[in-house]
């Protein structure tokens, strides 16, 4: 894997230098139109350099994410699963807590009983 990010680093970083272009400037008694065309290739030999620096960086910059994406899953492969919890055991209650939760539970339902039996009792009237 690092070998080929080498060989794709040294090929993006050979291709650069040959896109560029060598631009002879011109004489002293050039036309106007040669030097604009001069001032013309100057500035496409300067965009094509930029051009091939920010292929450079994108190319850093994939390779740089790619291997930080390599080492989280390395890592993540390599971590220890986290032990299996048991669940967690009721507390024990003396025998009068039990009672007062038990009383309390079957008021609840029945105060429960009594407000979803008045919602059946609307929901079973007969229409007008």
């Amino acid at each position: 894997m690092t070998a080929l990010r080498f060989a794709f680093a040294l090929t993006a970083l050979a291709a650069a230098p040959a896109a560029q272009a060598q631009i002879g400037q011109p004489g002293p008694g050039a036309s106007a139109a040669d030097q604009h065309r001069y001032q013309a290739d100057r500035n496409r030999q300067e965009m094509d350099r930029l051009r091939a620096q920010a292929d450079q960086r994108d190319t850093f910059a994939r390779q740089i994410a790619l291997d930080s994406r390599l080492s989280r899953l390395r890592l993540e492969a390599a971590r220890q699963p986290e032990p299996v919890q048991p669940p967690a055991l009721r507390p024990l209650r003396s025998p009068e807590e039990e009672r007062v939760a038990r009383l309390s539970a079957t008021e609840r339902r029945r105060e429960t009983t009594t407000v979803v039996g008045q919602i059946d009792a609307w929901l079973d009237r007969r229409p007008e």
